[in-house]
């Protein structure tokens, strides 16, 4: 049982609730991995173990490929895609992988994730960050996909983004205290600035929009933060 100390609680009860603009079907059942590219939107489904690439207006797929493995987290790099998977059935291996757009998943290209677990993956234009769901940690990683910094979170890290310079994450408080969305300060911490009415799976922004996964429901939602 997670528990929250009650300062923290009433701190978290003053914040305002994201603004929900679109909450659209997703084209499979139950979406985990979500990344946009600034064009367009892409999914992986936990159940059908593949990845969608989704057109913006009509958000109809104009592309899907095989995951080899469960697509868990993705992230948008420049022309390619990153997709941290988790391979080998029960034995739940994390690999990071490169997805190109056209063409698929490049199979031989297959970088083990720290400590062989992982769960989310966002970009800063330079590095990749990978985060840890349950150990409450997000790391950036070098060339190698190797830790180089660490940060610790507040709550279970349900995805992660970079926009505007800023980390911003995703964050399970348990059913206690519910979902958030937090944003990496220069104290160094992460911190919840708004509440979210599901918990969202997956975060990646648009350029003015941040998207995420209703999971339960199998929705992907677009919103903002007021």
């Amino acid at each position: 049982m997670e528990l929250v100390g009650m300062g923290e609680v009433a701190r978290m009860e003053r914040l305002m609730p994201i603004r929900e603009l679109l909450r659209v079907p997703s084209p499979a059942p139950t979406p985990q991995a979500l990344a946009h590219d600034g064009e367009r939107l892409w999914m992986g489904s936990w159940t059908t173990q593949r990845f969608y690439g989704i057109a913006p207006r009509s958000f109809t797929v104009f592309e899907e490929a095989n995951v080899p493995g469960r697509p868990v987290g993705a992230v948008s790099v420049g022309e390619e895609l990153r997709v941290l998977c988790s391979e080998g059935g029960d034995a739940d291996h994390r690999f990071i992988r490169r997805y190109i757009p056209g063409h698929g998943f490049k199979t031989h290209d297959a970088y083990p994730a720290p400590e062989d677990t992982g769960s989310f993956v966002a970009y800063d234009g330079e590095h990749v960050w990978l985060s840890q769901r349950y150990n409450r940690r997000i790391f950036e990683l070098d060339a190698r996909y190797r830790p180089q910094r660490e940060i610790g979170a507040p709550a279970q890290v349900l995805g992660i983004a970079w926009v505007s310079a800023r980390l911003y994450c995703s964050l399970w408080y348990g059913k206690d205290g519910g979902a958030k969305i937090g944003r990496l300060e220069r104290s160094g911490s992460i911190e919840p600035i708004a509440d979210v009415p599901f918990a969202a799976i997956s975060l990646t922004h648009d350029g003015a929009r941040f998207w995420s996964n209703d999971t339960r429901a199998d929705e992907i939602v677009a919103f903002t933060l007021d």
